[in-house]
C-alpha cells in the first residue's frame, strides 16, 4: 500500500531520538505556530459573515461595477505571481510547486486528518472538539450540496461528476456513494492520483471513481460531459481564473450545477481600486508558501460567471463556519506526531506549516474569505 510505504522508513526514524538539527527545527516550527489568542476568538465573528451577492437581487451602482470590472481585468490578466522574494512564478512553475507540495504532504495529512483535504463546516455557536473535525469535513460537502440545491431525488440527482483538484479523492468517493454517480477526479499530484485510486479500490467503488493527473486549465474531457462540476478548494490554485471558469463551463452539461468553494480576498469597497499594501503583502507571503497565484474576490467570480450567461448564480461568505479549522490544524501540527511528520516530510511542507498562522491572521483581519459560489449552466 502507498501509505505504508510512505511511512515505513520515517516511522523507524521517529522511534529514535530526534537529532540536534531536527530539535532546532522543531523548536522553530513550534514557536512559529503558537497562537497568541484562544482558537475561539482568533477568526471572524458571525456578525461579519453576510450574503455577498445573489444574481437576482438587482444591479450594483455603475461606479462599483466600473471599479470591479477594472479589478477583475487586472486580476484575470495575471498568469504569474511575484512572491515576497521577487521571484516570478510561471504557470508551469506553479503547477510543479503545487504537485511537489502535495506529493510531500498528502500522506501526512491523511494520517492525521483523513482523506478529506479541505476545511470543515462548523456550528459557530458550539465549541469544536477534536473528534468533530472529520465530521465537519463531511458536513462541508453536505452544506455545499444544499446551498447549490443539488437534489437526492433519483430523477434529478447527478449521475456524472467531475472533481477539480480532487486531492486523494475524498469528495469524489463520497459523491459516488451518495448519488451512485460516476466520478472523475483530477489533480496535479501523481501521488494523490495514485492514492485516490487505491482508496477507491479498497472501498469497492473502483468502477465508480477514477483519478488522473491533469491540469484544471486544460481538462482531458469532452465538452458537456458532467452534470455536477465540483471544485472544493482548488480555485485558489488557478493562475488564470477566467480560463478556469471557462473550462468548468466547457465540461459542464446543459443544465449542470457548478459548485466552487474557494479562498478569496475580501470584496473591494466602492471607493477602492485595490487592496491595501499591507493586505497585498500578507497575501504574497501566503502565496509564496502555498504556491498560489494572484487572489480574487467572490465578486470577481460572480462577474466571470455572469459573462458566460450562467443562471441562478449565488455566493455566500462561509468564513464564520470554518473558523475552528486553521487553529485545529495548527494544534495537530504541534503534537509529537505532527512535528515528527513535518520533520521527515520535506521543506515545502515545513514552509507551508510555518505559514499557517498567516492564514489565521488573514481571516482575523477580514482579508481572507472562505466563499462558496454556485450556478447552473443554461439548458
Amino acid at each position: 500500500m502507498w501509505r505504508s510505504q510512505y511511512f515505513e522508513s520515517s516511522d523507524r526514524q521517529a522511534s529514535g531520538p530526534v537529532s540536534a538539527t531536527n530539535h532546532a527545527i522543531t523548536t522553530q516550527i513550534s514557536s512559529s505556530l503558537l497562537l497568541p489568542q484562544s482558537p475561539s476568538t482568533i477568526l471572524v465573528s458571525p456578525s461579519t459573515s453576510t450574503r455577498l451577492r445573489n444574481s437576482s437581487s438587482g444591479s450594483s451602482s455603475s461606479s462599483r461595477s466600473s471599479k470591479r470590472s477594472r479589478s477583475i481585468t487586472i486580476s484575470m490578466a495575471v498568469a504569474q505571481e511575484i512572491s515576497t522574494t521577487g521571484t516570478v512564478r510561471s504557470r508551469e512553475e506553479l503547477n510543479k510547486g503545487i504537485a511537489e507540495l502535495y506529493d510531500e504532504s498528502s500522506g501526512i495529512w491523511e494520517d492525521i486528518w483523513g482523506d478529506h483535504m479541505h476545511h470543515g463546516y462548523y456550528d459557530p455557536s458550539q465549541p469544536a472538539s477534536l473528534t468533530q473535525h472529520r465530521a465537519a469535513q463531511i458536513q462541508m460537502i453536505e452544506e455545499a450540496l444544499r446551498f447549490a440545491g443539488v437534489s437526492d431525488d433519483s430523477s434529478s440527482k447527478p449521475k456524472v461528476v467531475v472533481d477539480i483538484g480532487c486531492g486523494i479523492g475524498g469528495s469524489s468517493r463520497y459523491l459516488a456513494k451518495k448519488f451512485g454517480a460516476t466520478c472523475q477526479g483530477i489533480t496535479l499530484s501523481p501521488m494523490q492520483a495514485q492514492r485516490a485510486q487505491a482508496l477507491a479500490a479498497v472501498e469497492g467503488i473502483a468502477d465508480k471513481a477514477f483519478f488522473q493527473v491533469a491540469d484544471a486549465l486544460d481538462q482531458p474531457f469532452p465538452d458537456g460531459q458532467f452534470d455536477l462540476v465540483w471544485s472544493m478548494e482548488s480555485g485558489e490554485h488557478m493562475p488564470d481564473k477566467k480560463k478556469f471558469i471557462s473550462e468548468l463551463a466547457r465540461v459542464a452539461a446543459p443544465g449542470a450545477t457548478i459548485i466552487i468553494v474557494t479562498w478569496c480576498h475580501r470584496d473591494l469597497a466602492a471607493s477602492e481600486e485595490s487592496l491595501r499594501p499591507d493586505e497585498t503583502e500578507l497575501l504574497r507571503k501566503i502565496c509564496d508558501a502555498y504556491y498560489l497565484p494572484a487572489w480574487c474576490s467572490a465578486a470577481d467570480y460572480v462577474q466571470l460567471l455572469e459573462s458566460l450567461s450562467f443562471q441562478d448564480i449565488k455566493t455566500e461568505d462561509w468564513s464564520q463556519y470554518v473558523a475552528p479549522f486553521w487553529p485545529a490544524v495548527i494544534r495537530s501540527a504541534l503534537t509529537w506526531k505532527g512535528l515528527t511528520s513535518l520533520l521527515r516530510s520535506g521543506w515545502k511542507t515545513i514552509k507551508g506549516a510555518l505559514a499557517m498562522p498567516l492564514m489565521v491572521e488573514g481571516y482575523k483581519k477580514d482579508l481572507i474569505k472562505f466563499a462558496i459560489i454556485t450556478c447552473r449552466k443554461p439548458e
